[in-house]
């Protein structure tokens, strides 16, 4: 089922998402219907908070340059671990960041805030930690596009918009457009 997507300056963009408690049939459906409405919007991410569905959890499938992703099993050395090739769908339940390296510029958009991007600089070397759709836990090891996304995506549950990041006055001058638009 495709889930309307909330879009920017909607209030309930800026809600902080609770921890989801246990992942059951309902957390599934919800992940299911989130997969099929980023990707009928032609997207690589979406937070539930999105979808004014506020518990922690994110979709995204980013094409991957070959180095983007990297699991990191318990117990077993990095390098053993393969990287996954083409695009690749994830979920992340309850995800925390717990190494961030480099910083790089990317522009980004947004499903929340249709037709305008903007250079925001992240951390272009991250190590997340989260469950997957069946509740396990994993880690994961991620680069360039694919943590600049992962990063955007967990901004929005804490309630923050990549264009939070920008100045007052652009932040005003987006505002206006999107007023002038409607």
């Amino acid at each position: 089922m495709i889930l309307p997507i909330l879009k920017f300056p909607d209030k309930r963009l800026q809600t902080k998402a609770a921890k989801v408690e246990a992942v059951d049939d309902n957390i599934q459906k919800m992940i299911k219907n989130m997969f099929e409405t980023m990707y009928a919007s032609d997207g690589i991410g979406l937070a539930a908070t999105q979808v004014d569905q506020h518990l922690q959890i994110v979709v995204m499938d980013v094409p991957d340059s070959g180095e983007d992703y990297q699991f990191i099993l318990k117990n077993r050395n990095t390098e053993n671990s393969k990287p996954l090739t083409k695009k690749h769908p994830l979920c992340f339940i309850n995800p925390t960041i717990t190494k961030k390296e480099g910083k790089e510029t990317h522009s980004e958009g947004c499903l929340s805030v249709p037709g305008y991007y903007a250079e925001i600089e992240r951390f272009n070397h991250i190590v997340v930690e989260a469950l997957d759709e069946n509740g396990k836990t994993f880690t994961l090891e991620a680069h360039n596009l694919l943590a600049v996304c992962i990063q955007h995506e967990l901004d929005h549950l804490k309630g923050i918009l990549f264009i939070d990041y920008l100045s007052k006055f652009k932040q005003k001058r987006l505002l206006d457009k999107i007023k002038k638009s409607k």
